[in-house]
């Protein structure tokens, strides 16, 4: 834990260091816990936008107080409302993080070294690698949580994120760069946090899955979990990383599983929509 704190202030403890023409984008709700600690950890953007849908929390004022500008926009879905702020953003040059990321003292100098170039350059973006703590400590091995790469850079007219509701991407018009720091992500603080966003997540994905028309057949659904825990467990080496890499691939096939239960719900049972919408509201989680 002391060493948790002292890399923590380490990642924060940054004065005097010069702006660059990049705005930092975050959407957020209810993320005052976090939320300062994420805007801190970008010293370098000369400006900061927090994107809120609904906090009661403090999210806003403790977002304002650490230097960003706040907007509000009622939640419209992951991709549309990454592409809403974009069109808040005073800078064409973006960098993307979510309340529960920081930049690590590494990646913030990494950045600073090559961003000028990147940023006077014909690229489209650039990529990061992300390393995830879970559990209440960083994961090693287990390469979704350890090696992701993620798309977190890019020239708003030269990228854009899909409308999916959940898990959009960035799609980009031109070339990419990698950065090799990574940046941390401090998943979920509890197993609760993680099935809550699991509920969450799964509602949005099986209402893309309705627009669609996507067909998905109940038989595999066991097969699904084995084949999702085996590729987690044993080829993204989940086991490497103990107990905590097995409870991180049996999580994730059970949510690759209870995404396909809840959409044969909603085609079964039209009704339990609005009924789920309502339940996760009293949550705080808006579908």
């Amino acid at each position: 834990m002391l060493c948790r704190r002292l890399w923590l202030c380490k990642t924060f403890c940054m004065t005097q260091t010069p702006t660059l023409p990049i705005t930092l984008l975050v959407i957020a709700r209810d993320e005052a816990e976090v939320i300062g600690r994420c805007l801190d950890s970008v010293p370098f953007a000369a400006e900061k936008v927090v994107i809120d849908s609904g906090s009661t929390d403090g999210t806003p004022e403790i977002a304002r107080r650490h230097g960003a500008r706040v907007v509000h926009q009622d939640w419209l879905g992951f991709g549309p409302q990454r592409n809403f702020a974009n069109t808040q953003a005073s800078h064409d040059w973006i960098l993307v993080l979510d309340a529960d990321e920081v930049l690590t003292p590494a990646s913030v100098a990494e950045l600073q070294a090559r961003l000028p170039s990147l940023l006077q350059s014909s690229h489209a973006g650039a990529i990061l690698v992300r390393q995830t703590w879970y559990m209440g400590a960083p994961m090693h091995w287990y390469r979704p949580m350890v090696a992701d790469k993620s798309s977190r850079i890019y020239n708003r007219k030269r990228a854009r994120w899909t409308d999916a509701r959940v898990h959009e991407s960035l799609i980009f018009d031109g070339t990419t760069l990698l950065m090799r720091e990574p940046f941390a992500h401090f998943n979920n603080p509890t197993l609760v946090h993680r099935h809550l966003k699991i509920l969450r997540y799964s509602e949005l994905k099986a209402r893309d899955w309705l627009d669609t028309g996507k067909r998905k057949s109940m038989w595999t659904c066991p097969f699904v979990f084995i084949a999702t825990f085996i590729k987690d467990y044993f080829l993204r080496l989940a086991f490497l990383d103990g107990w905590r890499g097995y409870v991180a691939a049996h999580v994730a096939a059970s949510y690759a599983v209870y995404k396909r239960l809840r959409y044969y719900e909603m085609q079964r049972n039209p009704v339990s929509r609005e009924q789920a919408t309502l339940a996760l509201k009293r949550c705080g989680l808006d579908p």
